[in-house]
C-alpha cells in the first residue's frame, strides 16, 4: 500500500473546513489544517457579536472537537514564510512543517485602501477578536456619554459613522439603529434616542451594490425608516481628532468610526508577486491549482480564477464560492488519488441576502431571478444562516438568542469582559 500524501491546510474558515470535511477518514491522504485561532467561525454573524446580541460559542466551535475521530489534524500557528522549492512551512510558533499538497484557505484581512488615518483609528471587523473589541467599545461609548454632561461632547460620543455599504455595512447600522430604538431607553435613561446619530457612507451610488435593484431600493428604504443617515458617492478620506472627513469636502464629528469597505487577500513570503491577481489573490485554473505550481492549490477568497465563463473577472468574496470550492477540491484530490479525471470548478450561485433589523431582510436567489423581502425575507436569511453553521449546538443557541431577541427586544449580553487587568496584574501593582 502506497504511504499517504501529506496535505496541509492554511486556514479554517469556509473553504478549508469544508475541504477537510470531505476528506475525513479516508485513504488517500494525511491531512493537517492550520490555523491561529483554535476554532472555526461563522463570518456572516461577526456583527451580531460585536453589537451584543450574540455570544461568541454561538457562532463558534473549536477545530480540535469538529475533527474528532475524523483523521485530520490540527496545528494552531500562523504561516510565516512557505519554500515550495523544499516544500516546507515556516510556522509563527518556530516550527518547519512539510507537504505533499498545499492548500491556501486562509482568507483576507481588512483592506484600508493606505489610509493610515482609518487604519489607525477605525474600528473593523474580520475575526471573532475585532467583534469583542467593538463590542466593548461600543458599550463603553455609551458608558462615557450617560456620564457627559457638556453637550457637544456627548453627541460625538453618540454618533457613529459606517463606512462601507456592503452587507456587513448595511447589517451594523440597521442592528445599531435597532438598539438606539429599543434598548437606550432601558439601560441608559440618562440619554436622549435622538441624539444618537448613525452614519452609512459608500463611494458607489446604491447600497448592497452586487444585489439586485429592488435590493438596492429596499435596503435604502429599510434603513431610512429606522433613521439612519444614508450618503451615497463619498468616500472616507481620513478620521483623526473625533472627525470623519467625507471626499465632498463635508465632515463628520464622531468618536466612533466602523471600517466595512473592503477586503484584500492575506499574502506569503514564498509567493511571488506575479502568481497574485486583483485584490493580491492567487491565480488558479479550473481546478484551484496555483498559477506555475503542480502542488499548490487556493480556494476561497484568496484564489480568484478567470476560467469560469460566467464568471470571467473573477468569483466573488463570499461564502458559497468558498464553500463550494473546498468541496470541490477535495473531491478532485480524491479522484487524481483513483486515477480519474479532475472536473472543473463551476460556481453555482444559490444567491445573496442581507438583514436590516428585526423584521426586515432582502434576499436575491437563484442569479437574482427571485427577489424577497420583509417576512418572506426574514425567513429564509433566518433559514439560511441557521443551517450554515457548523453544527447543532450553534443553531440551537443562535437561535434562542434570535427569539428572545425578537420577543423582547432586548438581549443581556450587554457587559464589557476586560483582557488587559487581570487580578495578578492589579495586585502587582498594589
Amino acid at each position: 500500500m502506497k504511504p499517504k500524501k501529506h496535505i496541509v491546510v492554511i486556514g479554517g474558515g469556509f473553504a478549508g473546513l469544508n475541504f477537510a470535511k470531505q476528506l475525513f477518514n479516508n485513504s488517500y491522504y494525511e491531512v493537517t489544517l492550520i490555523d491561529k485561532n483554535n476554532y472555526n467561525y461563522f463570518t456572516p454573524l461577526l456583527y451580531q457579536v460585536a453589537t451584543s446580541f450574540l455570544e461568541p460559542t454561538s457562532i463558534s466551535y473549536p477545530f480540535r472537537k469538529i475533527f474528532r475521530n475524523k483523521g485530520i489534524y490540527f496545528r494552531m500557528a500562523a504561516l510565516e514564510k512557505v519554500d515550495t522549492i523544499e516544500k516546507k512551512l515556516f510556522l509563527s510558533d518556530g516550527e518547519t512543517l512539510c507537504y505533499d499538497i498545499l492548500v491556501f484557505a486562509a482568507g483576507t484581512r481588512t483592506n484600508f485602501f493606505r489610509n493610515e488615518t482609518v487604519c489607525k483609528n477605525a474600528l473593523s471587523l474580520k475575526g471573532i477578536d475585532d467583534a469583542l473589541y467593538m463590542r466593548n467599545e461600543l458599550i463603553r461609548v455609551l458608558e462615557k456619554a450617560s456620564l457627559e454632561k457638556d453637550i457637544h461632547e456627548r453627541r460625538k460620543l453618540l454618533t457613529i459613522v459606517i463606512a462601507g455599504g456592503g452587507p456587513t455595512g448595511v447589517e451594523l447600522a440597521g442592528m445599531l439603529a435597532e438598539m438606539r430604538q429599543y434598548m437606550l431607553k432601558k439601560d441608559y435613561p440618562e440619554l436622549d434616542e435622538s441624539e444618537v446619530a448613525i452614519h452609512i457612507i459608500d463611494g458607489l451610488p446604491v447600497l448592497l451594490a452586487p444585489m439586485s435593484e429592488k435590493t438596492h431600493h429596499a435596503a435604502y428604504n429599510a434603513l431610512s425608516k429606522l433613521g439612519v443617515h444614508i450618503k451615497l458617492n463619498v468616500q472616507v478620506t481620513s478620521f483623526e481628532n473625533d472627525l470623519v472627513s467625507l471626499s465632498d469636502g463635508t465632515t463628520i464629528e464622531a468618536k466612533t468610526m466602523i471600517w466595512a469597505a473592503g477586503v484584500v487577500a492575506k499574502t506569503f513570503d514564498g509567493i511571488p508577486a506575479d502568481r497574485l491577481g486583483r485584490g493580491n489573490r492567487m491565480i488558479t485554473d479550473e481546478f484551484n491549482r496555483v498559477k506555475g505550481y503542480d502542488d499548490v492549490f487556493a480556494i476561497g477568497d484568496i484564489g480568484i480564477q478567470f476560467t469560469d465563463e460566467i464568471y470571467p473577472a473573477g468569483h466573488p468574496q463570499l461564502a458559497q464560492p468558498a464553500i463550494q470550492q473546498g468541496a470541490s477540491l477535495a473531491k478532485n484530490l480524491l479522484r487524481m488519488a483513483r486515477g480519474k479525471p479532475q472536473r472543473a470548478f463551476k460556481y453555482f450561485d444559490r444567491g445573496d441576502m442581507a438583514i436590516i433589523g428585526k423584521n426586515m431582510a432582502v434576499a436575491d436567489l437563484f442569479k437574482h431571478k427571485l427577489h424577497l423581502s420583509g417576512i418572506l425575507g426574514l425567513l429564509s436569511w433566518l433559514f439560511i444562516h441557521l443551517i450554515s453553521l457548523v453544527n447543532y449546538n450553534n443553531m440551537i443557541k443562535t437561535f434562542y438568542n434570535w427569539i428572545v431577541a425578537y420577543l423582547t427586544n432586548d438581549q443581556v449580553l450587554r457587559m464589557i469582559f476586560h483582557t488587559d487587568n487581570r487580578e495578578a496584574d492589579q495586585n502587582s501593582k498594589t
